[in-house]
């Protein structure tokens, strides 16, 4: 049986824990301290990042987040929030402006002060003014070699890739400056309650352009059109997204997820190569 992680002193004394979800190369806690608080405790490993990027979020945006309590390499203790609403149209709407919120917070060049985590698995982030070139070096060809080292990817598909990625810059025009992303937005990590978002999780961030934020809430079914109608009151979606551009970025979480479960999702990145090679 699993023994909850040891809290420190500072944060108070444990009265009951309860594991209640596992990602995917950690374990999630609930903590009820003495004097009613409660808390979330996330068992892993490469924590301290996580524990930076939420930081960078509360410090640099109003997106709501976890207050973060306690962070090293293998341990975090942060805020509970409390969730398990549905993201009906009124949560989307809400989303839709937190998120706009979030990418009007501008930077001068694209990636990030620090290499960041997708998941379990390394994102770097070396800072560039070119935005079809980070996104092609360090997104999209990145991922797709190590997908083929680890033997995800068969030689045909990564040839396909290469020439894919020589047809960027007529696939992607001009893109839009260098906005702060969450940069994992699908449903497991957006907390909604009572009508309402309560909290964004498990962080990804960099500066990019934020069409690939907005294409990833799609990838899985997050958001439709009533977060795109309102985002697009807020800040106007460049024609050509929903068409070309949203597959595009795509591409990179589906490679994130072949490392991860192969499967289906290499089919996912055939097919959409496919449409453009």
């Amino acid at each position: 049986m699993s023994v909850h992680p040891a809290i420190p002193e500072h944060i108070g004394q444990v009265v009951a824990a309860r594991r209640f979800a596992d990602g995917n190369t950690a374990e999630l806690w609930l903590i009820d301290l003495a004097g009613g608080r409660r808390v979330v405790a996330k068992r892993g490993k490469g924590l301290m990042l996580e524990g930076a990027m939420l930081r960078h979020l509360a410090d640099h945006s109003r997106l709501p987040v976890p207050e973060l309590f306690h962070a090293d390499d293998s341990l975090l203790v942060m805020s509970w929030i409390e969730g398990g609403g549905g993201l009906n149209a009124p949560v989307q709407e809400h989303a839709a402006e937190l998120v706009a919120g979030l990418h009007d917070v501008g930077a001068e060049r694209y990636g990030f002060a620090f290499d960041t985590l997708i998941g379990p698995l390394h994102q770097p982030n070396p800072e560039s003014k070119d935005w079809i070139e980070f996104f092609r070096d360090h997104r999209l060809m990145h991922m797709a070699r190590l997908a083929l080292k680890e033997k995800r990817l068969d030689g045909g598909l990564m040839g396909s890739i290469e020439r894919l990625a020589e047809l960027l810059p007529n696939l992607i025009g001009e893109p839009a400056p260098p906005s702060l992303i969450h940069g994992d937005l699908w449903g497991g990590n957006i907390l909604a309650h009572r009508g309402r978002i309560a909290g964004f999780i498990d962080p990804a961030v960099y500066h990019a352009d934020p069409e690939i934020e907005l294409a990833f809430s799609t990838l899985f079914g997050t958001f439709g059109e009533p977060f795109f109608r309102r985002y697009a009151e807020l800040r106007p979606i460049r024609p050509g997204f929903f068409e070309v551009r949203r597959d595009i970025y795509n591409l990179y979480p589906l490679l994130v997820h072949v490392r991860l479960f192969g499967g289906s999702y290499r089919g996912q990145v055939a097919g959409i190569v496919s449409r453009f090679v």
